[in-house]
């Protein structure tokens, strides 16, 4: 365990120092989360148009996705592991190039990698099949979910188990839209 620490340790400090102050302005908007509100609004519009009634379902699962996603990592696995944030880790201090205030204490897993990638998979899941071209919001969570390292707020493993609980919050979320939509519809006449 403290080998694999290390390891993230050493790859933060490596990607956190591959840092440019023009940089630094794209990374900050991109990990401010109300940047990202015209996105989501466009986003439920363009559902809204596409599927009609039928967008009412496919959003509730986005949302409850996010949300699951949000809460695991948040409520759930930062206060059961304590796992301090690079840029609360004393040693790391004079190190890192923190671009923003730190935020909370404890940084595993990242809910913004968690909520991103709840979103991407669990819209690729429910339209994916229909519109190839949804598989680009995965560079989307790509790009807020190594923001976080970039700022300092998260170690890559940090980053990496959030995705890993957005993925899987995202299939169940799926699955179980899909297991209610047959059990309501409409038997064939």
């Amino acid at each position: 365990m403290e080998t694999l620490n290390q390891l993230d340790t050493d790859l933060f400090l490596w990607l956190n120092g591959l840092y440019a102050p023009w940089l630094d302005t794209v990374m900050v908007w991109a990990t401010m989360r109300n940047t990202w509100i015209p996105f989501y609004a466009l986003l439920i519009g363009w559902l809204g148009f596409q599927y009609r009634k039928q967008a009412i379902g496919l959003v509730l699962t986005l949302g409850a996705a996010v949300a699951l996603s949000d809460q695991t990592a948040s409520a759930v696995l930062k206060p059961l592991t304590l796992r301090l944030r690079p840029c609360h880790e004393p040693a790391l201090q004079k190190l890192i190039h923190p671009v923003l205030e730190c935020g909370g204490t404890y940084g595993f897993a990242s809910s913004h990698a968690a909520n991103t990638f709840a979103l991407a998979m669990a819209l690729w899941l429910l339209v994916g099949q229909r519109f190839a071209w949804v598989k680009w919001i995965f560079l989307w969570a790509l790009l807020v979910s190594y923001s976080r390292i970039y700022v300092g707020a998260h170690y890559p493993l940090d980053v990496l188990a959030g995705a890993g609980v957005g993925v899987l919050m995202a299939v169940g979320c799926v699955f179980l839209y899909r297991k209610l939509s047959k059990s309501l519809a409409p038997a064939p006449h």
